[in-house]
């Protein structure tokens, strides 16, 4: 009894309060996404089994049990039992294809008897525990050690691997959210980079392709990205060349170090950048004609340049740029290449957000009712199960993946900023709770939690306004459905348990 005492007077309430919050919320959400014309208002009819907005009710009162039954466990148990619980999801995950029922393309739903439920959906905290597990073994270091990284990188890769096998594409997504948790434990800034990099190339370079310039004779797209290339290995150059940003004052053959790199970023950004305006302006004023491939000679020669100096001078950071940049060109010629091999749906849905078709009676529609219904709702919305939008079924998925239409348009701006202002007091939390945990597990552990409901969050809020492509993820504690409310708790509450044993460990 004393350490139950104990445990429930270490628990983080404040996260807690924001996690009934959020239910409630929800839960209003949901009520107002199925509510019909000419049901009842009261709260026994929209309790009702036979309704969704009862069911939630059942999911929500069971993810509360669930959450105080893993507040009382022992929180050495998730440690010691990490590699399991990954082995047993692993094996799960691998075998649902062959038990799953197909559903909407997806063959990701296990039916046992009347419910169903999503296996990808409790992976997440069961990957989180396994590299929580890995990463906090004595002597662990991940910069500088590329087996580290390695196995890390197969516990996310192998359950992200199976799930696209089930044909859920949004739910393997998430995974990639946890290379945030890898930055923050020591993993180089220059493999973030080169992930945010390639995100701008392929983005930008199919956004452009077929924009002529140069009176129509090269691709907008190619100069772009050719110029981007150019600039950010200038500014991977930049960022070993600033020794008192690190050190503080150097001597030496340190000092020879740095200023080789920046004469090689001088260099990089004065041939690179000189040389292609150069080519634009003959081509402009005095004979036009296709100067796309002098721009990729260009990005080609100052590469072999990096690489030569690398061997050269044994300075094998130029070895790693000069990687970057190839590993970039190849990016953005293999960006039509991975857009043609999606699915035809994901295409066309990546295609409508970069403005490269337009289907507002197809792909776009989801997108087009979403927004106008969230526009509908004004400062403080139509009112509990006034939408109109909502009520006509104007909003597919409504109740799942477009959950925060419905908040937008019954409570308003001032209802939707109030969900913001919890998800991100949310996601604060989480970095306090994380940042204050005195073993590399929990820390680890935390950093997962909040990549994953970063990541959750941005992209179903994004996809709903038009901001990001339509994935199909869950916004977390809103969208209806049991095995989503099961897997957030999990995540969420195992990690307010490990929270609560720091206490102990700290004695």
């Amino acid at each position: 009894m004393e350490k139950q005492r104990s445990v429930f007077a270490s628990i983080d309430w404040v996260t807690i309060m924001i996690y009934i919050l959020l239910l409630g919320m929800g839960w209003m959400s949901i009520c107002g996404a199925c509510y019909e014309y000419g049901q009842p208002r009261d709260f026994l009819s929209l309790a009702s089994f036979d309704t969704r907005t009862g069911m939630q009710l059942v999911w929500i009162g069971s993810s509360i049990l669930l959450g105080s039954v893993i507040l009382l466990l022992d929180d050495r148990i998730f440690d010691t039992f990490a590699y399991l619980i990954y082995g047993v999801l692993v094996i799960l995950l691998f075998i649902t294809p062959f038990l799953a029922h197909d559903i909407k393309g997806s063959m990701s739903w296990i039916k046992i008897g009347p419910f169903s439920f999503q296996s990808a959906e409790f992976a997440k905290f069961a990957t989180a525990l396994a590299l929580a597990k890995f990463m906090g073994s004595y002597g662990f270091k991940l910069e500088g050690s590329w087996k580290n990284m390695a196995v890390c990188l197969a516990l996310m890769l192998l359950p992200m691997a199976l799930i696209v096998m089930q044909k859920e594409t949004g739910s393997a997504l998430v995974y990639l959210s946890l290379f945030l948790m890898l930055y923050r434990e020591g993993m180089p800034g220059s493999v973030l980079f080169l992930g945010l990099s390639a995100v701008a190339y392929v983005v930008v370079g199919l956004r452009f392709a077929d924009e002529m310039v140069l009176e129509g004779t090269t691709s907008l797209g190619l100069l772009l990205v050719m110029a981007m290339i150019v600039v950010f290995t200038a500014g991977l150059l930049f960022s070993y060349a600033r020794p008192s940003a690190l050190f503080g004052s150097v001597l030496g053959e340190q000092r020879k170090t740095y200023d080789s790199y920046r004469r090689a970023m001088t260099d990089t950004l004065g041939l690179g950048l000189g040389t292609m305006v150069a080519a634009v302006l003959f081509a402009r004023f005095i004979h036009a004609f296709n100067i796309g491939p002098i721009f990729v000679a260009v990005c080609v020669l100052l590469i072999l340049r990096l690489a030569w100096i690398g061997l050269h001078t044994h300075i094998y950071r130029y070895i790693t740029i000069a990687l970057f940049g190839i590993t970039s060109i190849g990016l953005f010629y293999s960006s039509n290449y991975l857009l043609d091999h999606l699915q035809p749906h994901q295409r066309a849905r990546v295609q409508e957000l970069l403005g490269l078709s337009e289907d507002p009676d197809g792909v776009g529609y989801n997108v087009i009712q979403a927004k106008i219904a969230i526009g509908s709702g004004g400062l403080e919305g139509k009112g509990f199960l006034k939408g109109t939008q909502t009520k006509l079924r104007y909003v597919p998925e409504q109740e799942t993946d477009f959950i925060f239409c419905t908040m937008g348009e019954e409570q308003g701006f001032i209802g939707s900023s109030v969900v913001l202002i919890l998800f991100l007091a949310l996601l604060l939390r989480l970095i306090y709770l994380s940042e204050r945990q005195p073993y590399t597990f929990g820390r680890v552990y935390g950093y997962c939690v909040f990549s994953i409901f970063l990541f959750h969050v941005l992209i179903n809020i994004g996809m709903v306004l038009g901001l990001m492509p339509v994935i199909g993820i869950p916004l977390p504690f809103f969208s209806y459905g049991g095995s989503s409310l099961w897997g957030f708790t999990l995540l969420l509450f195992i990690f307010l348990r490990i929270d609560a044993g720091r206490v102990r460990l700290q004695r």
